[in-house]
């Protein structure tokens, strides 16, 4: 939904546009103890906050409340901003608002997440934009489980922990004719050896399918591998997994009937 956010004493059409040589300046500033520079970075960020808020329903929080928690996000973005990292700061900024402004809302949550749980979360996103500010590329997760000394299968636990439950099966990528599910990108972990019929019967369909198809479909549901590690060890794209994928089961379907 799309709509303009009204927030009590705030007349957006007054907000100023900061461009990306400003902000610099002024964070260069606010660093040598200007607290002028501070207050022009808070107010010239002001609309970020509004823009973040078009995401949540009016007619179930008080918009004035959330503008609060917003800006409580906006302040920590811009008192630990880092230009050094050559980041935008609405790039850092963003994660930690919306943190605030669900962290004010998570009553009404399904589940519950531990503040340690959360603030670990925007620490790995930060460690996530700084790699890729620095690589060229987002950092493998051995790397951040080594740079935070943590396992690798808790990184995806920690960082879901920002997001609402949502159906597996909505869509998270559509290019007209391919559409990925968020079904595609959990691992599935049954052990599919301990039921030797399906195997056997398994084993057979497979060889009437392509190599490259065989081992997708293998990783996926043996090996309990989700599309994105598929694409990586393999070099293609998430989209291409997915259609090999949905190409090989048909077929599986057709050879098993």
């Amino acid at each position: 939904m799309n709509y303009k956010v009204n927030i009590t004493g705030i007349d957006t059409n007054k907000l100023p546009k900061l461009s990306h040589k400003e902000v610099i300046e002024l964070f260069k500033a606010m660093h040598q103890g200007n607290s002028e520079a501070r207050e022009r970075l808070v107010y010239g960020n002001i609309r970020l906050v509004l823009s973040i808020l078009k995401r949540f329903n009016s007619d179930k929080y008080n918009m004035d409340d959330l503008f609060h928690q917003g800006m409580i996000g906006l302040l920590k973005a811009i008192d630990n901003f880092d230009l050094s990292y050559n980041l935008k700061l609405s790039t850092y900024a963003v994660p930690l608002i919306i943190g605030e402004i669900k962290r004010y809302t998570r009553d009404d949550y399904l589940l519950r997440v531990s503040r340690g749980t959360k603030d670990l979360a925007y620490k790995i996103i930060k460690f996530q934009e700084e790699y890729l500010t620095l690589n060229g590329i987002y950092p493998t997760y051995e790397e951040i489980a080594n740079y935070f000394s943590i396992p690798e299968y808790k990184i995806k636990e920690v960082l879901d922990s920002l997001q609402k439950p949502v159906s597996i099966y909505q869509p998270i990528y559509d290019d007209g004719g391919d559409t990925i599910y968020l079904a595609d990108q959990i691992k599935d972990n049954k052990d599919y050896l301990q039921d030797k019929d399906s195997l056997i019967s398994l084993k057979k369909a497979l060889k009437h399918i392509k190599k490259r198809e065989k081992d997708i479909i293998l990783s996926r549901y043996l090996y309990g591998k989700t599309q994105v590690e598929i694409a990586a060890s393999l070099g293609i794209s998430q989209a291409q997994v997915s259609r090999i994928e949905a190409s090989a089961i048909k077929t599986l379907k057709k050879v098993l009937k």
